[in-house]
């Protein structure tokens, strides 16, 4: 799908999103007070007034919960997790603009207005949403399919991220593509790959073009041969065909990497990183000082019993300092209720503690388990040196054996380390794979968005303080 292809989708959406929104919030309102007889002090112009804010509220949480990219390629499940979760913040925060609207003088109507209403409204919005998407989505669907609508596509180039982008293709025919063929300089002519054929060389590009059977190029040329890259764009451009670069650098670059225009001169981010933006560093430093501040209030009863019991059932102090990698590699001191027995420093450095290990104590070994012995940490979000939700830090001797055996490994210090993270609430914990967290990592750092901080955190609450592998 093309810029202007997917410009006049989203329109399309929006207006369909309207008007459906629109249709949802007066049929809730003819079932709650014409269906069910439900009688009400306000006129009709009241909840009109309220319509002209809730249809473009509701676009917007549809926008902001990524709704509109092509229905082809989100997946139904996925689609319809967003919309439920798109409407029920819109339903929250109409409720709670009128409880806000009610303590002024000039809007007692409010006061009046059918939260019942609200709450239908939300659910006939989600039955409206859903439904025409997959009613649009399969219409979609079934005309692609057809040789009718399909477009015709040529290869250039036949490495690893020609064969990724077949692969892709020849499993959706909902895309509406039709591969002609390959032209590569080191592939022999003749040779398929899953049932697309290698057409000829390079050379033979303007050839092919000059039939007119082609409405996209698709340049796929390995890292070596990006020398010949001008000249191929210059005969695509000549034709006049749609062309697009997919470089085969994945092993170099992330999946999200993004331009930047530097005063004229075109410059790659290699990685996308949401949390570099001073906006987003405001707003999560913001979330964590309040959240850090809220539960050392909430948890401090529980905190001062942990330490009462750390104290009384094993010698020691009752907190434990631990240097930790950080933000920009910058080292730190981390805080834990103390779990094990006093040990020499050159022991703990470079030990991993394992399950059944001897060192821990009984009241540590339940602490670590309920993961009360990280509260301390809170402290650490507090002063800024870790966050609520990020990459869990390493220890230095750690650190230096990872970052030559897992690729991307320090990567994960571009932003604060957290108390929690999204490799944790999927299991991730203790003696576990170190390379599987670290994609977790790098997912979460390429894609935060407050609301995986807030899903991260929810999922913390109902199944990350205990976990099997916390030992």
């Amino acid at each position: 799908m093309n810029q202007s292809q997917r410009s006049a989708s989203i329109f399309l959406a929006l207006i369909i999103d309207a008007c459906l929104t629109a249709a949802a919030y007066w049929l809730s309102w003819w079932i709650q007070f014409g269906v069910l007889g439900n009688g009400s002090p306000l006129r009709i112009v009241e909840y009109s007034y309220a319509a002209r804010f809730v249809i473009p509220g509701f676009l917007f949480l549809f926008l902001c919960f990524g709704l509109y990219h092509p229905m082809t390629v989100t997946g139904r499940r996925k689609e319809a997790f967003q919309i439920i979760k798109a409407v029920i913040v819109g339903v929250l925060i109409f409720i709670a603009v009128l409880f806000a609207l009610s303590t002024h003088t000039s809007y007692r109507w409010s006061v009046y207005f059918s939260r019942r209403m609200v709450i239908r409204f939300g659910a006939v919005e989600i039955v409206f949403m859903v439904g025409w998407r997959n009613v649009y989505r399969l219409f979609l669907i079934r005309r692609r399919k057809s040789t009718a609508h399909r477009r015709n596509v040529l290869m250039v180039g036949c490495g690893s991220a020609a064969k990724q982008y077949i692969d892709r293709v020849v499993t959706h025919l909902q895309w509406g593509l039709e591969i002609q063929g390959i032209l590569d300089d080191h592939a022999p002519a003749g040779d398929y790959y899953r049932d697309v054929k290698v057409l000829g060389k390079l050379s033979d590009l303007q050839q092919i073009l000059d039939r007119n059977e082609t409405q996209e190029i698709v340049i796929t040329l390995q890292m070596t041969e990006f020398y010949k890259l001008e000249e191929i764009v210059n005969i695509c451009e000549r034709s006049g065909v749609h062309t697009v670069f997919i470089p085969d650098y994945n092993n170099v670059i992330s999946t999200k990497p993004y331009t930047e225009d530097f005063l004229g001169l075109p410059m790659i981010h290699l990685m996308h990183v949401p949390l570099m933006e001073p906006g987003n560093r405001f707003i999560k430093r913001l979330m964590d000082i309040i959240g850090s501040l809220l539960c050392i209030v909430i948890f401090s009863p529980v905190m001062a019993v942990t330490a009462i019991a750390v104290r009384v059932t094993s010698p020691g102090p009752v907190l434990y300092k631990q240097e930790r990698v950080g933000l920009y590699n910058q080292p730190f001191q981390m805080y834990k209720f103390r779990s094990m027995t006093v040990q020499p420093p050159d022991e703990e450095v470079s030990k991993w503690t394992t399950k059944n290990d001897p060192r821990v104590t009984k009241v540590g070994r339940f602490i670590r388990k309920t993961s009360i012995d990280e509260l301390p940490q809170l402290f650490n979000v507090l002063t800024g040196k870790m966050s609520l939700v990020g990459p869990r830090p390493e220890r230095p001797f750690f650190v230096e054996k990872f970052r030559d055996e897992i690729p991307r490994y320090m990567v994960k210090h571009q932003v604060r380390p957290g108390m929690t993270g999204w490799a944790q609430v999927n299991g991730l914990r203790g003696d576990t794979s170190i390379a599987m967290r670290i994609e977790y990592d790098l997912y979460y750092i390429e894609n935060w968005t407050l609301a995986f901080d807030f899903k991260i955190l929810f999922f913390t609450v109902f199944r990350g303080f205990v976990n099997k592998n916390a030992y």
